[in-house]
């Protein structure tokens, strides 16, 4: 499976976690040589828990090192060390057949969320798109000191290709991530700082250009080692917290435009 697509259209908020997926196909799996734990660390493991209080979630069970749903379909495979930050991810270059698969597999994962958010386009007229990543801040080595929190915000909130009639709202959500109460301290929240978002929102906002708002957030892990993969579970609790404390005023928005 590609991904689940749990909708109950109850509400215009989607939670999705498209490079939440770890697993390969056979046919990828033989010809991969990028090792699992260094698979692991370049996905975005466990963010399907941010889904998880949301009545609308899409999660990516299927790795990204097979087929990146968040790159366009001509970058959406990975054949060269530099399609995936300098990796080597297969030994050799997949077969037609293997390409004809993923692509298969990209193309009718969009058909189905073009589906659904139709439906909730027609429902509620407007709805919103939570695009949920984390991004590593320790790759210097488990022992090495961590990347510069002033170049690497706590949540970075991604507007890409976003139309200007939402920046009211991406304020608002900027600013109830900074009020949340995060063991006492503020959330550093800052907008468009390393990731403006990828292929995904670019795509929402391309084909509900009326209906749709798609903020690309991405988790910085302070909420799991990333060589270890082990997770602190106070700090992912509170993170899903402060995400959930904004579909309210994100509801009130929709309904009141």
């Amino acid at each position: 499976m590609l991904a689940e697509f749990n909708f109950k259209y109850e509400s215009p908020i989607v939670c999705a976690a498209i490079h939440n997926g770890h697993n390969v196909s056979a046919e990828v799996q033989k010809n991969l040589s990028v090792t699992e734990d260094i698979r692991l660390m370049e996905e975005d493991p466990y963010t399907e828990k941010f889904t998880h209080f949301s009545s609308n979630s899409i999660i990516a069970r299927t790795s990204r090192f097979e087929v990146d749903l968040n790159r366009s379909i001509e970058k959406c495979i990975y054949k060269d060390p530099e399609d995936a930050w300098g990796i080597q991810t297969r030994k050799e270059i997949p077969t037609k057949q293997v390409v004809a698969q993923s692509l298969k597999k990209y193309n009718d994962f969009y058909a189905s969320a073009k589906d659904h958010f139709t439906q909730l386009e027609k429902k509620f007229g407007k709805f919103f798109v939570y695009d949920i990543h984390s991004y590593n801040h320790h790759r210097k080595g488990q022992e090495a000191d961590f990347d510069d929190p002033m170049l690497n915000p706590e949540i970075i909130i991604g507007t890409n290709n976003m139309p200007e009639k939402w920046f009211p709202l991406v304020d608002k959500i900027q600013n109830k991530f900074i009020s949340f109460d995060y063991f006492g301290r503020s959330l550093d929240a800052r907008i468009n700082v390393k990731f403006p978002g990828g292929h995904f929102s670019r795509w929402i906002h391309n084909n509900f250009p009326d209906s749709a708002c798609c903020i690309a957030i991405e988790f910085k892990k302070i909420w799991m080692d990333e060589w270890t993969g082990n997770i602190y579970e106070d700090n992912l609790n509170k993170l899903i917290k402060a995400l959930n404390s904004t579909h309210e005023l994100i509801e009130a928005e929709l309904i009141s435009d």
